[in-house]
């Protein structure tokens, strides 16, 4: 897992903000907590597949938060090309 690479780099955080970046072409990774509804993270499966972005699947919510130095859990969250 390289959650370091997202803890460091420039990113955008929740389901919303990952797909305009994901039909932007502005993303690198997209980062899908396991834990999460997959109601909520499946539409961004399918995008990413869709725009060929490489997914890595996040064990839990609040581990994907603390990467993106947030105090509470996060669904998705994208690293964005420099």
């Amino acid at each position: 897992m390289s959650l370091n690479e997202l803890r460091e780099g420039k990113k955008v955080i929740g389901t919303k903000q990952v797909k305009k970046a994901i039909i932007k072409g502005q993303t690198k990774r997209v980062y899908l907590a396991d834990d999460a509804e997959p109601h909520i993270t499946s539409s961004l499966r399918v995008l990413c597949q869709q725009y060929q972005v490489e997914i890595e699947g996040v064990n839990k919510m609040e581990q994907l938060g603390n990467a993106c130095s947030i105090e509470v859990g996060a669904a998705a969250a994208a690293l964005l090309i420099d």
